[in-house]
């Protein structure tokens, strides 16, 4: 199942955890989904987490190497994560989690190979969420 529920431990992370894993997930883990995104950091400096974090995820969303299943991948994401009611910056986090997790299934050609990439997807940003947690002294 693909479904780590990374989205228990996002609340317990402090702000500056939550924009390293955002910045993860859109500049590294979108690289598996084809898209090479450099955020405008002319934008982004010196801005606290309660600021970058939105600013970076706007940037990203931007970027649509297809429209239409970006379109339906922000549904599906939004939905979930919508589901999931987390509080403020939380929220942003889990749904570009989501957004980037959804997006990388580009060679399942049946439900068994696309469901093998979300797992796989989900198991990366478990790992380098437990990793940044560790950085800021928090067990997950």
């Amino acid at each position: 199942m693909s479904d780590i529920a990374l989205h228990k431990y996002l609340p317990r992370l402090p702000e500056a955890a939550l924009q390293e894993f955002t910045e993860w997930c859109v500049v590294e883990q979108a690289k598996t989904a084809g898209l090479n995104f450099t955020p405008d950091k002319s934008k982004l400096n010196n801005l606290p987490p309660v600021d970058y974090i939105p600013k970076l995820v706007d940037q990203f969303m931007k970027v649509k190497p297809d429209p239409i299943k970006a379109g339906l991948v922000a549904a599906i994401a939004g939905k979930e994560a919508d589901k999931h009611a987390l509080p403020s910056l939380a929220t942003v986090v889990d749904f570009v989690s989501l957004y980037v997790k959804y997006l990388i299934p580009k060679e399942g050609n049946n439900p068994e190979q696309a469901e093998a990439i979300l797992t796989q997807a989900s198991q990366q940003q478990c790992e380098q969420l437990t990793q940044i947690a560790k950085k800021y002294g928090v067990e997950l």
